[in-house]
């Protein structure tokens, strides 16, 4: 029971993770209909460059501020590289765009000369909580708290401010919306500063307990992918679950069958999840 509840924080821990690259996804995907391939390099450069200002004497939370802008800035030159082709309506070259900014982003992480992973403290300390006998980081609290907020945050967003409503607009009919004066080039780049902003803070929320690295984002990336896809492409609350149960499912079968398995789990409940619904566990019969 001791381990049983171990795994279980553990999961849920990873699982928040996993949701909120999902919700990165989402907030890109539903206001212009690119999946954007960046996502998991969103976190990844947050958690380093938080790292490496820590490292050089500047303030934890000065740091997370300023990481924060930082990957915001670069999330809306990303969304700007695509204005042209989201008016020819090129797929290709979308793809090819996000996918190019991913290597790009991890590549000028590289140019550091240590490619060691870096330690971020926590944010509380380094101690650690007891709880039916599972002993978890304190920054786990954290990582549950931010993915709580963050969620409370983007609804009130999306539902009471004339941003969020107009971002839904674009979403639902950019025809329409352009009828009504929505600037749909605005939109796109806000879409990509909110997703670069969200993937900034989980990986900065994360980066105590598994540190940085410059290679980090590849797999968060394409879990929270994953979880994106299983909740339903556009689905902010299918994305949240799939994440979470992701998660939980990923902990429980390496701790009790093998943790060889751990990273082929994700996939392999995509593929069963392809097959038998392609549009997701929460996603509609059609998109619109």
């Amino acid at each position: 029971m001791e381990q049983f509840f171990q795994f279980l924080i553990s999961g849920i821990t990873i699982g928040s993770i996993y949701a909120l690259t999902a919700i990165g996804f989402t907030i890109i995907y539903n206001c212009t209909q690119v999946v954007n391939f960046a996502q998991g390099e969103f976190l990844m450069l947050g958690a380093m460059l938080v790292a490496i200002l820590v490292a050089d004497g500047v303030p934890l939370v000065i740091a997370c501020l300023i990481a924060i802008a930082c990957v915001t800035i670069v999330g809306c030159l990303v969304g700007a590289t695509l204005l042209r082709p989201l008016r020819t309506g090129s797929t290709l070259s979308m793809i090819i765009i996000t996918v190019g900014a991913s290597i790009l982003i991890r590549g000028i992480v590289m140019l550091r000369p240590d490619k060691e992973a870096m330690r971020v403290p926590g944010f509380t300390g380094e101690g650690s909580l007891s709880v039916a006998g599972a002993s978890f980081p304190v920054q786990s609290l954290w990582v549950l708290g931010t993915a709580a907020v963050m969620v409370v945050l983007l609804w009130a967003f999306y539902r009471f401010t004339l941003l969020g409503r107009a971002m839904r607009a674009s979403a639902c009919c950019k025809e329409g919306a352009r009828l009504v004066g929505i600037n749909i080039n605005r939109m796109t780049i806000l879409s990509f500063a909110i997703g670069a902003a969200v993937g900034a803070v989980s990986g900065i929320v994360v980066a105590p307990i598994t540190f940085a690295q410059y290679d980090m984002g590849v797999m968060l990336g394409v879990k929270g992918f994953c979880a994106a896809i299983i909740g339903g492409m556009g689905n902010f609350t299918g994305g949240i679950i799939a994440g979470i149960l992701l998660g939980l499912l990923e902990s429980m079968g390496a701790g009790f069958v093998s943790s060889a398995y751990k990273d082929a789990i994700a996939f392999v409940i995509l593929l069963l999840i392809l097959f038998a619904r392609p549009q997701g566990v929460f996603g509609g019969s059609k998109q619109e």
